[in-house]
């Protein structure tokens, strides 16, 4: 099938901003009387806004999540992001292919907060393809596993959601885009990070690619 467009998601596809992000929200709901493990927040949160479970978060720590606890996170956040954050392999130079191939039909479809994306995109130098194509699931009703926020990509675009591909790494993300009605390829780089393969396949991708390298070509074919 040939595509009109290509909505990626960010974090651990165009960024490798994932264990950053996961390592200060850990040490945070540690602090904050959730003694959780690096590997069980990563399972929790991964491809989820905070957000989106502060049910499960007041009920771990026995407090309220305040605006003011978000403010911090955010802030310890994107200081260790500026500090750390690089791009993904591999994922530059395809950005710049299929931005060619596509002239100019791609965007940015994430369930992080715009300040975070854009900042990201900025620092990995990636900003001017997705110039005013970048969506985030915080200015939709509701995020991802929802496909708010990739209906609203492709309806910006003009190309009817049928007509795109997503590029996802999670599984709450993969449903968001087949639940647009999208076809969905995995990333799942070697080693696995985050979702296996077979995790990646069992929510339904059409195809797993282990390196953003692969895209331009398997595209053009």
């Amino acid at each position: 099938m040939q595509f009109d467009a290509i909505l990626f998601d960010c974090d651990g596809v165009l960024v490798d901003s994932e264990t950053i992000t996961n390592t200060v929200l850990c040490t945070m709901l540690n602090e904050s009387g959730w003694p959780i493990s690096a590997e069980e927040c990563m399972r929790t949160f991964i491809g989820r806004t905070v957000r989106s479970e502060t049910a499960r978060i007041e009920t771990h720590t026995g407090r309220p999540l305040t605006d003011e606890w978000m403010a911090a996170f955010y802030a310890r956040r994107n200081d260790q992001l500026r500090a750390q954050l690089v791009a993904i392999d591999g994922a530059l130079a395809a950005v710049q292919a299929v931005h060619a191939q596509l002239d100019g039909r791609i965007a940015v479809a994430s369930g992080a907060d715009r300040f975070k994306v854009e900042m990201q995109l900025t620092q990995v130098g990636m900003a001017p393809y997705f110039a005013g194509r970048v969506f985030s699931g915080h200015e939709t009703p509701r995020s991802k596993p929802f496909p708010d926020v990739y209906l609203a990509a492709a309806a910006a675009l003009g190309i009817a959601p049928e007509r795109c591909l997503v590029i996802e790494d999670s599984v709450p993300g993969i449903q968001a885009g087949l639940a647009a009605g999208a076809t969905v390829w995995g990333y799942c780089p070697d080693p696995v990070l985050f979702a296996t393969p077979q995790m990646l396949q069992d929510a339904g991708v059409a195809r797993i690619m282990r390196s953003m390298a692969e895209l331009p070509a398997l595209l053009a074919a």
